[in-house]
């Protein structure tokens, strides 16, 4: 069984869906539509005031309410549609765990080379704010609090609905589109979306949507995208920060300039060259083939002897 046919190991009624969707995702709608209907003055008021807050004091509250949603969903997914998280995370028997740590070295040793390298030909708008104390404290705080956070995102989008809408609809492209789109909305509330751009952090946010939705349909797990999307926001936070990040924190690093993206090129290189590579790399490391029956092939239900609802 594929990855999308993991679901069948569990009940399906529509009702079930609805009710699981809208109670963990609620918060990222409601979210969005405060961003939606609320003007550029009252956000710039709410950005001021978030700022004006302990910055770990602020980070416990954002992804502090990732860890009762994340485990309302598996509670959700086990007694509710009665199969097990495992059949959520992947289709192997057991969660390849050297998967998950393979893809977090990757993207943390691209990020910090790339940063090591533009700050040595080019440091005039990165200051170096290193505290130990507050550092250490922001330390744990994500060790502890941001699996949760990209666990509720990637359980969500390319666990869950992934799963769902490819079940309902039988195919894997429109869940790979759909997804990505809805988890680059998510994001449209952070402030760097208001400071660079919508267009341009959308095309940032669904282009990197796709890309975990690509690595984890290829690989039929979400191993490599939970690694993946760790990895990257811890260094979001421990490496650099800035006055117009999602993350205000106390990083190593502070990026002083009025504006950290000011070209569209800026934004299209990691999603249509980065990105491209990091693909060819996993796939020549875990041997991925049949490239358009994995994204665009039909979802089928397998014979019953191979799937049954948990007891």
């Amino acid at each position: 069984m594929n990855y999308i046919q993991q679901a069948y190991k569990g009940k399906l009624e529509t009702w079930m869906v609805i009710l699981t969707t809208v109670l963990v995702s609620g918060l990222f709608v409601i979210n969005f539509i405060f961003y939606l209907f609320s003007s550029p003055e009252d956000l710039d008021m709410a950005y001021e005031m978030m700022k004006s807050w302990d910055s770990n004091l602020m980070l416990i509250l954002n992804l502090g309410i990732f860890v009762p949603l994340l485990l309302l969903l598996f509670a959700l997914v086990k007694y509710v549609h009665q199969r097990s998280v495992l059949s959520l995370t992947t289709s192997r028997s057991k969660v390849d765990f050297k998967r998950v740590f393979f893809s977090f070295f990757l993207v943390v040793g691209f990020t910090i080379a790339t940063f090591a390298i533009g700050y040595y030909y080019d440091s005039s708008d990165i200051v170096y704010q290193f505290n130990p104390g507050r550092f250490a404290i922001l330390f744990l705080i994500c060790v502890v609090l941001f699996p949760f956070q990209i666990g509720l995102e990637e359980y969500l989008f390319r666990g869950y609905l992934m799963q769902h809408i490819g079940v309902i609809v039988k195919n894997k492209w429109f869940p790979l589109i759909l997804t990505s789109v809805l988890f680059g909305i998510m994001h449209s509330a952070n402030p760097e979306v208001a400071e660079i751009g919508y267009f341009k952090m959308m095309i940032f946010y669904v282009g990197t949507g796709l890309l975990l939705g690509i690595m984890t349909l290829m690989d039929e797990g979400l191993e490599l995208a939970l690694g993946f999307h760790l990895g990257n926001n811890l260094l979001a936070a421990l490496l650099i920060t800035s006055d117009w990040s999602a993350l205000q924190t106390d990083a190593m690093f502070k990026n002083t300039a009025e504006q950290g993206i000011s070209s569209i090129t800026e934004i299209l290189a990691p999603v249509i060259i980065v990105y491209p590579i990091m693909l060819l790399i996993l796939s020549k490391k875990y041997g991925w083939t049949n490239w358009k029956e994995r994204l665009f092939g039909k979802v089928i239900p397998p014979p019953k002897e191979d799937y049954k609802v948990l007891d």
